[in-house]
């Protein structure tokens, strides 16, 4: 199943929870982004059903491989663009973060591999 916009954020924000908390719950998701829990709990039944998330019996929601590995590649992909928006363009480290958050979307493998050499170039002879 093709994945929508909402549903990599939702992946994504599972895996900075987790990271952060080491367990995760729709209360947890529905406060970090501000909507209602039957907004969510409604999404998670959805990711559920595509096999991105397991919802255990005491409401702990986990990634599954596929949704961890989706989860990690649209998180990495946020965190190079909002990078580079921030230390290479000078923007400010909250409108990097919420450009890099629509950005990480449709950037093309290509693109992000080029822009991924160009931030590690620029940051290495920036050390050097």
């Amino acid at each position: 199943m093709e994945l929508k916009e909402s549903g990599e954020n939702y992946l994504k924000t599972i895996l900075i929870l987790h990271n952060r908390t080491g367990y995760v719950r729709s209360i947890d998701i529905a406060n970090e982004f501000g909507y209602s829990k039957a907004s969510i709990s409604r999404a998670m039944h959805i990711l559920s059903e595509n096999g991105y998330i397991d919802i255990r019996p005491d409401g702990e929601i986990v990634l599954t491989e596929t949704g961890k590995a989706r989860a990690e590649e649209v998180y990495e992909k946020h965190s190079l663009i909002s990078k580079f928006l921030h230390e290479v363009l000078g923007v400010t480290k909250e409108k990097s973060d919420v450009d890099a958050c629509r950005m990480e979307h449709v950037i093309s493998k290509e693109s992000f591999d080029k822009l991924n050499a160009f931030v590690d170039d620029y940051c290495n002879s920036k050390t050097n």
